[in-house]
């Protein structure tokens, strides 16, 4: 069965998903942003469970439990170093490993930020064909994965990811509710 990618704009925090991963830097803190929404709602024990995992290297990613949140894990992508830009590479090297973490819990399903372009200050453009590529390939592989879901913050970052992978599959984007 071929795994479905869909396009979403809204918070990731209310999917209903196997994981959900987290924008993280290699402290892992989980302060402002998405990580900061993530910790909000999922509860303190997201945050516990992050500082018995840092320090991560850049491109790593971690696991831990869901806590509150409707995800059973969360996925925590160190895509840059605490004060530092993301890059297309460090994306490439943490959603990679995300998707790798997902394969050692034999997860169906998994929703996705834009990672990096918070703070990381990466290009929209730039994170979407990054991030694309790498789930591309790996779901041309056997996976465990039946749903990918990229939840977007607002149009501008939903219309960018739909067209970058509508030009790197030549298909049009699923979209959801």
């Amino acid at each position: 069965m071929p795994t479905k990618v869909l396009f979403s704009k809204g918070d990731i925090t209310d999917v209903s998903v196997d994981a959900i991963v987290s924008p993280a830097d290699t402290d892992l803190t989980m302060e402002a942003g998405v990580a900061g929404v993530i910790r909000r709602k999922g509860g303190a024990r997201l945050q516990e469970e992050c500082e018995r995992l840092a320090p991560l290297r850049v491109g790593a990613a971690a696991a831990t439990t869901g806590g509150n949140l409707h995800a059973l894990f969360v996925i925590h992508a160190a895509s840059l170093r605490p004060g530092e830009p993301a890059t297309a590479e460090s994306v490439r090297l943490a959603t990679r490993a995300s998707l790798l973490r997902a394969e050692e819990k034999a997860l169906r399903s998994i929703a996705f930020p834009a990672l990096g372009t918070g703070a990381g200050g990466l290009a929209l453009e730039e994170c979407a064909s990054t991030m694309l590529k790498v789930l591309l390939d790996h779901i041309n592989v056997r996976t465990s994965l039946e749903k990918v879901l990229f939840v977007l913050f607002d149009d501008t970052a939903l219309t960018v990811f739909e067209e970058t992978y509508q030009k790197l599959t030549r298909r049009p984007a699923a979209k959801t509710a």
